[in-house]
């Protein structure tokens, strides 16, 4: 293989409202975690096992705006991005963490969206409620000719 790759995609919960830092220029950056969870049956005592994964979360931007707005705690999110290791000193001891810098999401469901499409229908009505789903790709400066 010639070239490297670094792509993370993730579907999971969030596990906190999401954190923002704007910056002069109008830049933004807004910090998550989602868990993910793994379930399976112990074959030794036949208990079904469920583990929880965390992971941290970068947007950035117009996609970060747009998931302050739209996103809560315990949303279910499809995240598409690379991961982002970064080490840094506190007190004396060396510090690391792992990131994902994600590029591309979809919401897949948002409370925010439920509760809207539950004041707009008829109360009989509530066990079928849907959520769309939305795409957020943020905008890119694409000086290509294809």
């Amino acid at each position: 293989m010639a070239g490297t790759v670094n792509k993370v995609i993730l579907i999971g919960h969030l596990g906190d409202e999401i954190k923002m830092h704007y910056f002069e220029g109008g830049n933004a950056i807004g910090r998550f975690p989602i868990a993910t969870n793994e379930s399976y049956t112990n074959k030794q005592t036949g208990q079904k096992v469920t583990t929880t994964d965390w992971h941290n979360i970068v947007v950035k931007n117009k996609l970060a705006e747009i998931c302050e707005k739209y996103l809560t705690k315990g949303d279910k999110v499809y995240c598409e991005g690379k991961l982002k290791n970064k080490q840094w000193e506190q007190e004396g001891v060396k510090r690391y963490a792992t990131e994902v810098h994600v590029s591309e999401m979809t919401f897949l469901s948002t409370k925010k969206s439920l509760e809207k499409a539950a004041t707009q229908m008829p109360s009989e009505n509530h066990a079928t409620i849907s959520t769309p789903q939305k795409t957020v790709v943020p905008e890119t400066n694409d000086d290509l000719p294809f």
